[in-house]
């Protein structure tokens, strides 16, 4: 065929996205390719850069402090308002883990160990994607996470102005 794909073919893990890989797929057939071809975005990709070890030690803290500040219980609050279980763990890996806790799934400490080893587990294949967008070509900036928020910031600023 002579139309782009915009899915990955990991879109069909579910029936929502395969649904919506149907709909892209038709819309592709409907429009002619010179209607879909846009100028390149000149684009300006910053990243965080954090040793492995520190980026596990301060997902752990997050997400303590996530239940120490009232997770669970805004969890409930929003399931005693009516919304369904099953789509409030639609929406992250937070909502899910905890949901299945609020529910009787899992006891707090399945709820614990499998929403940190999930979040750390997300965090890797965030990193993988990087990596490989830098094998594509593209060119990340890395800034140091460990600098200060306001050192960050300026040396994102600094990037910034250079485009």
């Amino acid at each position: 065929a002579s139309y782009k794909t915009l899915h990955n073919k990991t879109d069909v893990d579910s029936a929502q996205r395969a649904i919506r890989a149907i709909e892209i797929e038709e819309y592709y057939r409907s429009q002619s390719p010179e209607r879909t071809e846009f100028a390149p975005i000149n684009s300006l990709i910053i990243g965080l850069d954090i040793d492995r070890e520190l980026r596990r030690e301060r997902i752990s803290r997050r997400l303590v402090a996530r239940l120490d500040e009232g997770l669970i219980d805004e969890v409930r609050g929003l399931l005693d308002e009516g919304i369904a279980a099953e789509d409030l763990m639609y929406y992250g890996l937070e909502y899910r883990f905890v949901t299945e806790y609020v529910t009787g799934l899992r006891s707090r400490d399945e709820m614990i160990s499998g929403l940190e080893t999930a979040i750390h587990q997300f965090a890797k294949r965030q990193m993988t994607w990087f990596r490989g967008m830098e094998r594509r070509g593209f060119t990340i900036h890395w800034i140091d996470a460990t600098l200060p928020v306001g050192e960050m910031i300026q040396r994102a600023e600094g990037l910034i102005y250079k485009v």
